[in-house]
C-alpha cells in the first residue's frame, strides 16, 4: 500500500503523490510512459530507494522503519538482469537458492526445475557470460521464482523474450498467485497485462490517474464498438451513413484503412442490422465485427499517447528520470 508517495531527482519529480492498494493473493499491473515513476515506485516498495514523503508498506511492513522485514517477505526481477557472469545457469540458481537459506539438496533440485521450466537445461552447465541477453532474462527471472515470497515485484519481467518464453513467464506468475503470492507487475506489454492482471493501475506524471479491473478501464472509454472495413473508397461515404443510422452515433473514419468504428449498445442487434442494411445499400464491404476496446486504447484515452515498448538499451531507472 502507498500513501501520497513522492521522490525528486533534482529539479526532476518522478513520484508525485503516489496511491496504490493492492488485495493479497492478486496481480497489479502498474501501466504507464516511460518517465512516469514506475521504477521509482518499484524501487521504494522493495527498499532500494527511500521516498522524499508519504508513506507505504509491504506484506504489513513499512518500507523506510521495517526494511529487513520487508526483504525477507519479497521477490524482484528488475529491468537488468542480475547474474553473476562468471557462474554457471545451475551455480546461479544453486547460489540464490543457498542464500535464502535452502539446503544444499534442496537448492539443486530447485535449480533443475526452474531451468527446465525456463527452457535453459541445455545450457545450464555453460557460465552465464556466454548466454544470449534473452536466455541471462530468464535466468534472472528463475532467480526470483526460487522460492514463491509473499510479494513478489516484476519490474519489465519480459522484456527481450520471444513468445514462447513469455508464455512461461506469465504460467510461473499465475502459478504463484494460485499459492497466494501478491505480484507487482509493471508493463508496457498491455497483452501482458489484460492477460495477468486483476487490478490495474495507470500512472502518468507521478500518480496514479485511473484503476480498475481490466473490463472495468476498457468500458470507461465506451463499451463495445463495430468495425467496419469497405471494399474500396467508393463505398466509404454510405458506409458512415448507414453505421450512423444504425448506431445512432457519430462514426470515427479512417479514410487510408477504409474503417469505419461506431459505439454499439445492442451487440447483436447493431451487427446484423449494419450488416443488413451496408447490403441493401450495395456497399461492398471487407470485414465487419465487433470488439471491445484495447488496452492500448485505454492508454491513449488517459494518457494522450499509445504505449511504447522499453528500450532494452536504456540504463535502468534511467527512464523514470527523465524530464
Amino acid at each position: 500500500m502507498a500513501e501520497g508517495l513522492c521522490k525528486r531527482y533534482g529539479d526532476t519529480t518522478a513520484l508525485d503523490g503516489f496511491d496504490l492498494a493492492v488485495r493479497p493473493g492478486t496481480v497489479c499491473g502498474l501501466l504507464g510512459p516511460n518517465g512516469a515513476g514506475k521504477t521509482t515506485a518499484v524501487r521504494i516498495f522493495s527498499t532500494l530507494l527511500r521516498a522524499d514523503g508519504g508513506r507505504a508498506t509491504v506484506a504489513g511492513f513499512d518500507v523506510a522503519r521495517q526494511a529487513a522485514q520487508v526483504r525477507y517477505r519479497i521477490g524482484l526481477a528488475g529491468q537488468q538482469p542480475a547474474v553473476d557472469e562468471i557462474l554457471t545457469g545451475r551455480e546461479n540458481l544453486e547460489m540464490w537458492g543457498r542464500l535464502y537459506r535452502l539446503d544444499a539438496r534442496t537448492a539443486r533440485r530447485r535449480a533443475d526445475e526452474l531451468l527446465e521450466r525456463f527452457g535453459l537445461s541445455d545450457a545450464a552447465g555453460k557460465r552465464a557470460k556466454h548466454y544470449s541477453g534473452g536466455m541471462r532474462r530468464r535466468l534472472d527471472l528463475a532467480a526470483s521464482f526460487i522460492l514463491a515470497p509473499q510479494v513478489l515485484f516484476l519490474d519489465e519481467p519480459t522484456t527481450g523474450l520471444d513468445p514462447r518464453n513469455r508464455n512461461e513467464v506469465w504460467k510461473s506468475v499465475q502459478a504463484l498467485v494460485a499459492a497466494g503470492t501478491t505480484v507487482l507487475l509493471t508493463t508496457q506489454y498491455l497483452e501482458e497485462a489484460d492477460r495477468l492482471a486483476d487490478q490495474i493501475a495507470v500512472i502518468d506524471s507521478g500518480r496514479v490517474i485511473a484503476e480498475g479491473t481490466p473490463g472495468e478501464l476498457k468500458s470507461a472509454i465506451g463499451g463495445d464498438r463495430i468495425d467496419v472495413v469497405t471494399r474500396d473508397a467508393a463505398g466509404l461515404a454510405e458506409a458512415v451513413r448507414v453505421i450512423a443510422q444504425v448506431t445512432g452515433a457519430e462514426p470515427e473514419t479512417d479514410p487510408d484503412a477504409r474503417r469505419i468504428s461506431a459505439p454499439v449498445r445492442d451487440r447483436i442487434g447493431a451487427l446484423t442490422g449494419a450488416a443488413r442494411e451496408l447490403a441493401e445499400a450495395g456497399v461492398e464491404v471487407e470485414d465487419l465485427a465487433l470488439r471491445r476496446p484495447t488496452l492500448d486504447e485505454v492508454f491513449l484515452h488517459l494518457t494522450g499517447h499509445h504505449a511504447a515498448a522499453v528500450d532494452p538499451a536504456d540504463p535502468a531507472g534511467r527512464q523514470e528520470v527523465r524530464a
